[in-house]
């Protein structure tokens, strides 16, 4: 097996014609120089330079490999050069998959967070609740999964300590870097018994034990049972749907209620629904999770580090 540091040594050697030449470029002695060609030509079982005289020459062997070093140094050369670009973010690309609430402010702010601070660095998204993104997450068609989880039962494996019910996307075994926690409010659609316009302390769940509900996607619904369940009571889920402005629209219609995170309210509401806080307060989770082998690249560092900065900016502007 040729090793690099010998290919290195046989150019330099058939460029500048002598072991004494190539010494003084590589800087090292002349021995040195001659036990390593002697050692290539025994791993290869041929001679590969001759000596006439004063003067050396390739033999047949020699030239092949000559030719191929040419190529081989290149092409590492350029793979050195392409790979530190990557490492200083001067290219490469990062996959973003984000859940449809996140795709609407936050992430769209820390995609151009991180072209403005990275312009050379290509970014793609895709939407996908948090089981599907930890999915292309695990299965290497993304970097960074931005995914959500609710706050009821402890996951030892879970890292940070985080409080994991993401069913199907279990954060065992990556990297979970939380973002914000978020509350949980009612919608109540317009002229309803207690969206009077003065009202502004939490409303319980209890309270809504004969209201229709709205439900949103499998994992919020999920939550919706729970929370309804333990405050008395099975929720009678007329609708269901992923899309947060047609839960919104729905509830504007009269059809029912929901059980909404603050969010997914960022857009705003249609005209005459009311959103109260819910008692006793409930809470989710937002987190950038990777893969911990990934945490050490640099594109996906600063795509954690700019989704965090987003987090700041977006309080800051709704605050």
């Amino acid at each position: 097996m040729i090793e690099m540091r010998q290919l290195v040594i046989f150019r330099a050697v058939a460029r500048t014609g002598s072991f004494s030449a190539a010494a003084r470029q590589l800087g090292y002695t002349q021995p040195a120089i001659s036990q390593q060609i002697k050692a290539m030509e025994r791993s290869l079982g041929t001679p590969l330079i001759v000596r006439s005289g004063r003067q050396m020459q390739l033999t047949e062997a020699g030239e092949s490999l000559c030719r191929h070093a040419v190529t081989i140094l290149g092409a590492i050369n350029t793979a050195e050069t392409e790979i530190k670009a990557i490492a200083g973010l001067r290219a490469g690309r990062i996959r973003v998959a984000a859940f449809p609430s996140a795709c609407s402010v936050l992430v769209p702010k820390a995609l151009s967070l991180t072209r403005r601070a990275h312009p050379d660095l290509r970014v793609t998204l895709v939407e996908a609740e948090p089981p599907e993104a930890v999915g292309l997450l695990r299965g290497g068609e993304s970097e960074v999964a931005v995914v959500f989880d609710y706050p009821v039962t402890f996951n030892a494996t879970a890292s940070a300590g985080i409080k994991d019910t993401c069913r199907a996307a279990d954060l065992a075994c990556l990297s979970v870097h939380p973002l914000f926690t978020e509350r949980m409010r009612v919608l109540l659609p317009p002229g309803h018994r207690m969206s009077g316009s003065a009202r502004t302390e939490p409303l319980c769940l209890a309270e809504l034990a004969q209201e229709s509900w709205i439900a949103g996607c499998p994992q919020c619904r999920g939550h919706l049972i729970d929370a309804c369940q333990e405050a008395g009571f099975h929720p009678d889920i007329a609708y269901a749907t992923d899309d947060n402005p047609a839960v919104a629209g729905l509830v504007a219609e009269g059809l029912g209620v929901a059980l909404v995170p603050e969010l997914a309210l960022l857009g705003g509401v249609p005209k005459g629904v009311r959103s109260l806080p819910v008692e006793p307060a409930m809470e989710r989770r937002v987190l950038a999770v990777t893969l911990p082998d990934l945490d050490a690249v640099p594109a996906v560092a600063a795509m954690v580090q700019q989704l965090g900065l987003a987090v700041s900016l977006t309080d800051s502007a709704t605050s």
